[in-house]
């Protein structure tokens, strides 16, 4: 936001329900009564204020998906150590429910790019041959699966990658375990393209099949969770029952498969399955998955976060956990997108 819709902002937030007159004068005049009542409009249209009542009656307030989307500075926000933050240590059950589900997630000028480079991913695979097309979602798969395991911890780098997934060959001074999470990655990429329509619509029982092919061989539990678990670098507790946890499941699967737009179901997938943490591990490889199964599936372009800074990703999804705000992850989901569309194919 500008510096001035800032202001317009935190005025609303210390003085709820005000006229537009009150909070001209709240803000001393500092800009004109035609350009605050613009400014409004704007606010309102982005979903962060609210309207009640009608003409002169009319009154602001900050709107329940303001906490969602406003802009969060992560390199402010870290400065403070975990036990400094103030946060929400505990999951938010009304989140999915009352927030989420009715909240446009993307601006309307994030969505006028999207649908930009949608159309170009569109217009570039219509050119490509069917043996082209393989080839670049291989590359594509290859990166996903570098990526995704290197944000967890993996040492594989991503020529080391392309050599284990095209010819099986094994880094010498690795750890075994890594390189079985990377062919695990490439199974659970290769099930979603061949079965397009196993997320359609989003199951519990969708998700948990694509865990149990991440975590093959692997020492991690594959069911839902019963028991605590903890996540490092923030004070957010998950929540801890099986029966919570599937409800919560539940809830986050009619969410998604009740949005329209393919691309806030991904994002939705992403950030709400590494908030339940349903299983023991592998919850965010799992959600890189459904969330690219569901751009596949609907005909949108898959995304491999090759660029993204794994600190910076990390940081984001505990700015969801701590805030429920979902702006820092969204950045980068736009800008992987856009290097995805712009990248392959």
């Amino acid at each position: 936001m500008t510096p001035i819709q800032i202001q317009v902002i935190n005025y609303i937030k210390q003085n709820p329900l005000r006229s537009s007159n009150d909070i001209h004068k709240g803000l001393g005049g500092i800009i004109g009564y035609s350009t605050l009542k613009r400014l409004l409009t704007e606010l309102i249209s982005e979903k962060l204020v609210v309207s009640q009542g009608k003409l002169k009656g009319t009154r602001y307030d900050i709107s329940p998906e303001y906490n969602l989307l406003y802009e969060v500075n992560t390199q402010d926000y870290f400065q403070r150590e975990q036990d400094e933050r103030l946060i929400k240590d505990t999951f938010d059950f009304s989140l999915i429910k009352d927030v989420l589900a009715k909240a446009t997630i993307f601006t309307i000028k994030e969505r006028e790019k999207l649908d930009l480079l949608h159309l170009k991913f569109l217009d570039n695979i219509a050119k490509l041959s069917g043996t082209v097309y393989d080839k670049e979602m291989e590359r594509l798969a290859i990166d996903l699966s570098w990526k995704s395991s290197q944000i967890e911890g993996n040492t594989y780098s991503l020529l080391e990658t392309e050599r284990l997934l095209k010819e099986k060959q094994t880094a010498s001074g690795k750890p075994k375990d890594d390189a079985v999470m990377l062919l695990n990655h490439k199974e659970a990429l290769n099930f979603i393209i061949e079965h397009k329509d196993y997320v359609f619509p989003l199951s519990i029982r969708g998700i948990e099949d694509i865990h149990t092919i991440l975590i093959r061989d692997l020492d991690v539990e594959r069911s839902i969770r019963h028991n605590k678990v903890g996540i490092t670098g923030t004070n957010y507790v998950p929540l801890d029952n099986e029966y919570q946890i599937r409800e919560a499941l539940t809830e986050m699967c009619t969410l998604i498969n009740e949005k329209e737009s393919p691309l806030e179901k991904s994002l939705l997938t992403l950030v709400l399955l590494s908030y339940i943490q349903p299983f023991a591990d592998g919850n965010k490889r799992t959600a890189r998955i459904v969330a690219n199964a569901i751009l596949i599936a609907s005909g949108y372009c898959p995304i491999s976060f090759r660029t993204v800074d794994s600190i910076a990703y990390k940081e984001a999804m505990l700015v969801f956990y701590e805030l429920n705000n979902i702006s820092a992850f969204k950045k980068i989901f736009i800008d992987q997108f856009e290097f995805a569309v712009k990248t392959y194919f």
